[in-house]
Order: structure tokens, then C-alpha cells, then sequence
């Protein structure tokens, strides 16, 4: 077997580069690239991580209570009373994930939620699962969010209405440029209007919970929209509560963001974390809270031509006034910038999935600005497909929202009991290394791996009422698609697999001596100082050369026979007559037969004259054989191309024009 350590011959040499990215449209576009060294310093705070990683959770309040009406409608107006203490429900549950997520926080500071936890946890399969969920729900969070927002416009403007496709792919766009600008520039560009909503959204519940119980003066909807029930009237039952429970749970999605995004906080991280983690569950079950029991009070009326929240602001505000336009202008951003959370936590995920080999590599690279940029822009242009199909609907879209969210809460909880199991056998100042952690013994283990535990039964439970439910209405789609994605995420990792067991160097034995020999092909379309380049390059790596001429009209093959026969410095030529007209098809047939007849330690070399032209445009006039030739030969072993560039440039002398040819490159 070879070993490295006995090759003496082997020298390194480092050195730094001093190649600094020019300034671009791109840079003024998404800013001027920074160095690896720059890392440390894009990290951010509570304030800013508030806004970076919970605008998810924080604008379901702003559709979370509408959808639980929606269904409700079914049943007439007299099911509404059933809004708040459904609200209720869903507010002990996101104690119970909030709780379960703070210990998670903690256990795994360097980030990753569900994946990483499952990952070490409950094994591969699993983990797979939890990610398909993951990356699904960060693609519907854009497209819910987005479209959700552009609804809060069209209620507020209705003749914006039949444009909200273009104006939901247009929000998408923003925001990803945002985004590839950096986390810390996007935070800190979304954090006012995140405030500003909280804000107003807060003097909105707080002025009507005022007009209701001290002044008495809050009315009902003037002019509510007409009621429109999906499937005409039914009674109130067990199902139809359940349904509108798994409705509401939206308000859910993007509790885990902050678990998978903890590097991107300052030290302490975990620290940081979880106290924007708990900040985040109070503003969002404060809030949910107080607009679900106005909205009973009030009498709205879920419409998809105008919102609950418009429809509370105009009633608790007398009118669409400016604190109206202002909290329905809070609330557009807010579900715009909730697509925020999602392309700060997809293109992360989706480094570490591939960087573990089950996506493809090329999600590990960090562009100019330290972000997964190729992660971000495939989220925005899978994101506003999913628009397009489903006309921007939040109410179509919701269906398919939320059932991967509770089966990653689910494997995420379920791992991190077992873990904190794992913990209870080990001895006190004992310790165990994972790939995500080290375990220490923890004397409370007991407690945690509890409600840890709970945490995983309670979203589980919700998870089977979602899917039930919801299966009719659209869930069918994502318990089809995550199965799918996880068995591509196994193909992909087979190939990398293989790739990386054949090319291993482990059981490389010694490495024979060099004796390969070049046989040259070298296609001639005319004969010039471009082909005499390429001729003296091929006969330095070899003295077996044959030049070969396609035959397409017999008078312009003479004028080549009679130039080489003059320049060809005694190299044979052979002649393909191509009475189709062909060109690159009789080649690939000459260099088929050919190497079919290759003698071992033989290799096939193209060797191809190439025209590169100063102008893009210019270029485009010639026929680049070189390509057509790769794109045909590549998947073919023991045939190397090789391209001499000869390059020309126009100059005046004389009057006249000649063309100069440089020499190979």
C-alpha cells in the first residue's frame, strides 16, 4: 500500500493571495464581498435576532386566528364563539415547544434543530425525515408569508387584487437580495419595521380590549364580507374542532428557526438564544391571544377579499384611517419579512445536510457576503413557483403548511428525551462525544428528558390531527412529498458514496511509472497560423499525429489538401467525406473507431484548434468545435481534449484592415 509519510519529494508552499474582488454591479447590488476573517464580526444580538429569526412566528398572529375561522365558517357563525378557547389551547401548546426548544438551545449550541438533533439521537432515517419536513415548511413559510402579505395589500387596495402573483414574486426577489447581502445587514434592515409591527399590533389589541372594558364603545364589523363556507353548512363536532385546532396551530411555525440559527448570535450563543426564543413566545402568545378574543367580540368574517386583521383594524380605529393604514402597512412587512426567517434557516440546513452528503455540495459554498447564497436562491425560485401554481392563495397554501413543522417538532423532541436518557447512564464528571455535542451528566435529567418527552407526544398528537384533517384539503401533497425527498437525499449520498470509494487514495497500491503515450487527432476545418499553433503544440506532446478534414463541399476540402499539403509539415490527414453534411457526427465516428482500437497505456488526445475572439459578441459568429466536441467525449475514459486558443484582433493600416493572429495560449 502506498504511504504518504514515506514521500520525501513532497514540498508546500503557502502563501496568501492578493487578488481582491473588483467593485461590480453585483457589489452595489448585494454589497462589497467579504473576507473569511470578516465571519466573527457578522454575527448579531437579541435585538436584531428577534427580528432575523421570529418574524416567522410573530406574523401568524396576523392569519393564525383568520384560518381557525375559516374553518370554523362551516359550521355558521355560532361556531366563532369556539375561536378563543381553541387560541388558548394552541398557546399552552407553544409553551410546551417553547420549553422543549429553550433545553434544545442548550444541549446543541452549535446550532442545526431537529436534523442534528435526530442525527445523534435517533440515526440517520430520522434525521432525513426531520430535514424533508424542515426544508419543505422554509419553502411553504415563503410562499404563506408572502402571499399572506400581499392579501393585508389587496384588502387595504382591491384593485390590486388580480395582480398578486406578480407582486408576490416581486416581494420574493427583494427579499432574497436582502438576504444575499449578508444576516447581519438583512437584521438589521428588518428590525424597525418588526418592531414597528409589534407596536402597532400591541396598540390595536390594547386599544380595543380598552374600548370593550372601560369605555364600552367597541362595535361590531361594519359591512363584514360575505360568508363563504368551503363545503355549506354543517353542525359543530369533535372533527370540525380538531380541524380548526390544526388550523390554528400555524401560529407554530418558526418556533424551531432560532434552535437551527444559534451560530449566527453572539457569544454566548446559547444564551442569546433562548432568551430571544422565550421574547419571541410572549409577543406571539400575547398577541394571538388578544386578536383571537376581538375578533369574537367584533363579529369578522374570514374572507379572502379582506382579512380578519383589516377587518379589526378599521372596527377598533372607526374607519381606515392613518393608524389603520398604518397597522395594515406593519402588517404587510411583517409576512413579507416572515419569508426572512426562512432564508435565514434553509440555506443553513441545507449546508449541513449536504455538507453531511445528502444534498448537493455545491449548498456548502458561502458566496461574497459568508451566506449560503446558492441555498437562498434556490429557496426564492422553488418558493415562487409554488406561487404561481397555487394563484398566491394563503387559504389553498395553508393545507400544505404546518404538518412538517409538528413531525420535525416531533423527531426533535423524541430525540432529545432519548438524549437526556443517554445522559442518566453516565457517571457524574463523565463524558461522551457526539457529532453535534458532548454529553455530561446532568442531576435533573430526569425532569428534562420529561418534558422533552411530553413535548414530543403533545406535537405528535397534533401532527396525526393535521394530517387527518387536512388530508382532503392538500396535507395528502406533503405526506407524498417528504417521502420523496428523503429518497432523493439517499441517492444523492449513494452517488457521493460511490464517488468518493473509487477515488479514495486507502488501499491505493504503488503507483506504476508514467509510460502513457498521446495518440493526436487534430480537426482541421481550414488551414491558417490558428491550425499551425495547434500542430506545433500537438507534436510537442507526441510524433503520432493525424489531422482530420470533414468533407462537406468538395471545393473548399481541396483548398485544404492543397495548404497542408504545403503546411502540414508532412503530418497525415485524413479526408471524411460527409455527403449528409455533417460535421460533428463523422468525427465522433472516426474517434469512436479509433479508440476502439487504443493499445493499453494509450491515450486519446483532441487537440482543437480555438477561436477566442476580444468581443463576446463577435464570438458568438464562429462555431466552437472544442465545446461540442467535450460535451460529446467527457463521459468517455482515455480521451483527453485539449484546446489552443490562437486570438485575432482588427487594427488599421493603411486604409486597410488585416487580421493578426497571436500566438497559443
Amino acid at each position: 500500500m502506498l504511504k504518504p509519510e514515506e514521500n520525501t519529494l513532497t514540498s508546500i508552499i503557502e502563501r496568501a493571495a492578493d487578488y481582491q474582488p473588483p467593485r461590480t454591479l453585483r457589489s452595489w447590488l448585494i454589497g462589497r464581498p467579504l473576507s473569511t476573517a470578516d465571519a466573527s464580526h457578522q454575527t448579531i444580538g437579541k435585538v436584531v435576532g428577534l427580528a432575523v429569526f421570529a418574524s416567522d412566528a410573530l406574523s401568524s398572529t396576523a392569519y393564525a386566528t383568520q384560518e381557525i375561522l375559516v374553518i370554523l365558517a362551516a359550521a355558521g357563525t355560532m361556531a366563532f364563539g369556539y375561536v378563543f378557547p381553541i387560541s388558548i389551547a394552541i398557546v399552552i401548546l407553544l409553551g410546551i415547544v417553547t420549553i422543549s426548544y429553550e433545553q434544545t438551545i442548550h444541549a446543541y449550541p452549535d446550532g442545526g434543530g431537529a436534523y442534528i438533533v435526530a442525527r445523534d439521537n435517533l440515526g440517520a432515517f430520522p434525521a432525513l425525515i426531520a430535514a424533508a419536513a424542515l426544508l419543505t415548511d422554509y419553502i411553504l413559510t415563503v410562499s404563506v408569508s408572502i402571499a399572506s402579505g400581499v392579501a393585508q395589500i389587496t384588502s387595504a387596495f382591491p384593485f390590486l387584487y388580480e395582480y398578486r402573483v406578480a407582486l408576490s414574486v416581486g416581494f420574493i426577489l427583494f427579499v432574497m437580495t436582502m438576504n444575499l447581502r449578508g444576516v447581519k445587514e438583512s437584521g438589521t434592515t428588518f428590525a424597525i419595521p418588526t418592531y414597528f409591527f409589534v407596536t402597532m399590533m400591541f396598540v390595536t389589541v390594547g386599544s380595543g380590549l380598552f374600548r370593550l372594558f372601560i369605555t364600552g364603545t367597541l362595535e361590531t364589523v361594519t359591512d363584514p364580507p360575505e360568508l363563504d363556507t368551503l363545503h355549506g353548512l354543517s353542525s359543530i363536532t369533535p372533527f370540525l374542532i380538531l380541524h380548526a385546532f390544526a388550523s390554528g396551530t400555524t401560529a407554530l411555525t418558526g418556533v424551531e428557526a432560532i434552535s437551527n440559527g444559534i451560530t449566527a448570535f453572539k457569544e454566548p450563543r446559547s444564551r442569546n438564544a433562548g432568551i430571544t426564543l422565550i421574547w419571541m413566545s410572549l409577543i406571539l402568545g400575547t398577541l394571538f391571544l388578544g386578536i383571537s378574543y376581538l375578533t369574537k367580540e367584533i363579529g369578522a368574517i374570514p374572507s379572502e377579499n379582506e382579512t380578519v386583521i383589516s377587518q379589526l383594524a378599521r372596527t377598533v380605529f372607526d374607519g381606515r384611517g392613518a393608524l389603520y393604514l398604518m397597522l395594515i402597512g406593519a402588517t404587510t412587512v411583517i409576512l413579507i419579512m416572515a419569508a426572512n426567517t426562512a432564508f435565514a434557516d434553509f440555506p443553513r440546513l441545507g449546508a449541513l445536510v449536504a455538507k453531511d452528503g445528502f444534498l448537493p455540495r455545491q449548498l456548502t459554498y458561502r458566496g461574497s457576503r459568508l451566506v449560503y447564497s446558492r441555498g437562498i436562491m434556490a429557496l426564492a425560485a422553488i418558493a415562487s413557483i409554488i406561487l404561481v401554481i397555487f394563484n398566491a392563495s394563503v387559504t389553498r397554501l395553508i393545507p400544505l403548511y404546518a404538518i412538517g413543522v409538528f413531525l420535525s417538532f416531533t423527531l426533535s423532541q423524541g430525540g432529545m428525551a432519548l438524549r437526556w436518557f443517554k445522559i442518566g447512564r453516565l457517571e457524574p464528571g463523565q463524558e461522551k462525544v457526539e457529532r453535534g455535542s458532548t454529553l455530561h451528566f446532568v442531576k435533573n435529567w430526569r425532569v428534562k428528558m420529561l418534558i422533552n418527552g411530553f413535548g414530543s407526544v403533545c406535537t405528535a398528537v397534533v401532527m396525526m390531527v393535521f394530517a387527518v384533517t387536512k388530508f382532503r384539503d392538500g396535507a395528502w401533497v406533503v405526506l407524498i412529498l417528504i417521502p420523496a425527498l428523503v429518497a432523493s437525499f439517499w441517492l444523492i449520498h449513494r452517488h457521493y458514496n460511490n464517488l468518493a470509494r473509487n477515488l479514495s487514495l486507502d488501499n491505493v497500491g504503488a503507483i506504476p511509472p508514467h509510460t502513457i503515450r498521446h495518440r493526436i487527432i487534430m480537426p482541421v476545418s481550414g488551414v491558417h497560423q490558428g491550425t499551425l499553433a495547434a500542430l506545433h503544440y500537438a507534436r510537442m506532446l507526441s510524433d503520432d499525429i493525424t489531422a482530420v478534414h470533414v468533407t462537406i463541399e468538395p471545393a473548399d476540402a481541396e483548398k485544404v489538401r492543397q495548404k497542408w499539403e504545403k503546411w502540414g509539415e508532412g503530418v497525415r490527414m485524413v479526408m471524411l467525406n460527409s455527403p449528409y453534411r455533417l460535421f460533428i457526427e463523422p468525427l465522433l465516428g472516426y474517434i469512436a473507431e479509433i479508440s476502439r482500437q487504443r493499445q493499453p497505456g494509450e491515450t486519446i488526445t483532441i487537440v482543437v484548434p480555438e477561436f477566442v475572439s476580444n468581443s463576446r459578441l463577435m464570438g458568438a459568429l464562429h462555431t466552437n468545435t472544442a465545446d461540442l466536441l467535450r460535451s460529446q467525449l467527457k463521459r468517455q475514459q482515455g480521451i483527453v481534449i485539449i484546446n489552443v486558443p490562437y486570438h485575432a484582433y482588427e487594427k488599421e493600416d493603411h486604409d486597410r484592415k488585416f487580421v493578426n493572429f497571436g500566438t497559443p495560449a
